[in-house]
């Protein structure tokens, strides 16, 4: 008997392409066969601090449209606030005039996406600063994220929250607590790594994929070991991702499952095109560790 295709839409994320210019990116993604593409916004790709950026946007979508791919707006990039310190400065700093430009960032993001048509805007929390407890941490986040959330409602784009390992908010339970510190606003959402939940959840991936059900906005997809945080090609690592992609179809997820490979971009476009095959077998129920895995 044939196989029943999947309805499910895969992407692979800019984070991963870095060394393409976007164009080239979008270009070779619609090319694989891809659904879609997780864009991050950095200085390489869709810079959110340069001049223009309502043009440029516009400039984006009209090729997204002409590729016919979709999209979700990621703002994961490394160094696009602080070229200095990794990912800050961050929601969770003790000065609020560097918590102002994170949210500064998430908001034109919400822009960005409401003017591309994405499914969601995902972010995260950070790291906790050193001297700053929890107690102090978590309202620190509600009440930067606060005004992040209205703008996604208003703009009608979910605002995906991502449990990130190491961060404040690292796993599914934290996410449940963040959504009752902001009162469980429809507009927040959660974007599933898989590879986290096989890092450092206690429910194997597929069971995370059907407890997280009902607030998936965003999925990111790699290969990981327990409990390491590298992000592996498919077949590097110890997943079963046949169960993991039946859990995502059969919980009615149809938004973008995206490749997140960013340490890999110089061979972003092999992994690109590996990766897609055998996002598909899995999906059939038929995955093969890919040729030239270390697996």
């Amino acid at each position: 008997m044939t196989p029943r295709p999947s309805a499910l839409r895969f992407g692979y994320g800019t984070n991963g392409l870095t060394d393409l210019r976007l164009d080239d990116a979008l270009a070779l993604l619609a090319d694989l066969g891809y659904d879609g593409v997780g864009l991050t916004l950095d200085h390489m790709h869709l810079d959110p601090l340069a001049p223009g950026l309502a043009g440029r946007t516009r400039q984006v979508a009209r090729r997204l449209a002409e590729l016919g791919l979709t999209v979700t707006v990621e703002t994961g990039a490394r160094y696009v606030l602080d070229p200095r310190r990794k990912h800050g400065p961050s929601l969770l700093d003790a000065d609020p005039r560097d918590r102002d430009r994170r949210v500064d960032l998430l908001l034109r993001a919400v822009r960005v996406a409401a003017d591309l048509g994405a499914h969601a805007v995902h972010c995260f929390s950070g790291i906790v600063p050193p001297g700053t407890g929890r107690a102090t941490a978590w309202p620190r986040l509600a009440a930067a994220l606060a005004p992040v959330v209205e703008a996604a409602g208003a703009a009608g784009v979910p605002l995906a929250v991502e449990p990130e390992p190491g961060h404040l908010l690292a796993t599914l339970a934290d996410f449940h607590h963040l959504r009752g510190l902001l009162g469980d606003p429809p507009a927040l959402g959660l974007t599933l790594d898989i590879g986290h939940c096989q890092c450092l959840e206690p429910l194997p991936p597929a069971d995370c994929v059907r407890a997280a059900a009902p607030w998936l906005r965003h999925v990111q997809i790699e290969d990981m070991r327990r409990p390491v945080h590298e992000h592996l090609p498919f077949g590097e690592g110890e997943i079963d991702f046949p169960p993991v992609l039946a859990a995502l179809e059969a919980a009615g997820y149809r938004g973008l499952t995206s490749v997140e490979l960013p340490r890999h971009s110089h061979a972003g476009p092999r992994y690109a095109e590996e990766s897609l095959p055998f996002l598909r077998a899995a999906a059939a129920g038929t995955a093969a560790v890919p040729e030239g895995s270390t697996a």
